[in-house]
């Protein structure tokens, strides 16, 4: 099972389906990992009843890093603000299916940290936002 989720990584990596730009957008935020240099900017257009109707990313980073956002945004369609605030580090880890040590963990998080900023319109984003 593990060859699965493996392969489903590369893939997202190597054609991301929720990689672009978002013009007009009405969040946008952007963070770095500075301990690999992934980089991570994530746009959302939201309904005016609080929905997300579109999501994409952009930016840089190893396939863990680039594959969690690409399925973390994949499924946020159609959910609301309140239901991406609620979103844990499990969510992301359950996307991503493989065991991950502390160092791909904050590759695989790194997105999850951006959307939720994001979502909550905070100044910096911050681990805190994973609990």
């Amino acid at each position: 099972m593990d060859d699965l989720y493996r392969q489903i990584i590369i893939d997202r990596y190597k054609n991301p389906i929720f990689r672009g730009n978002l013009d007009p957008h009405d969040i946008s935020f952007e963070d770095d990992n500075p301990l690999c240099g992934d980089f991570i900017r994530i746009e959302m257009l939201v309904s005016e009843d609080g929905f997300v109707e579109k999501a994409v990313f952009d930016g840089h980073g190893c396939a863990i890093s680039i594959a969690s956002a690409d399925l973390l945004l994949e499924s946020i369609h159609g959910k609301s603000i309140d239901e991406v605030k609620s979103l844990t580090k499990e969510d992301v880890l359950d996307l991503l299916g493989i065991e991950l040590g502390p160092v791909r963990l904050k590759c695989a998080l790194l997105s999850l940290k951006v959307l939720k900023a994001g979502a909550y319109g905070v100044g910096e984003a911050s681990d805190d936002l994973l609990e």
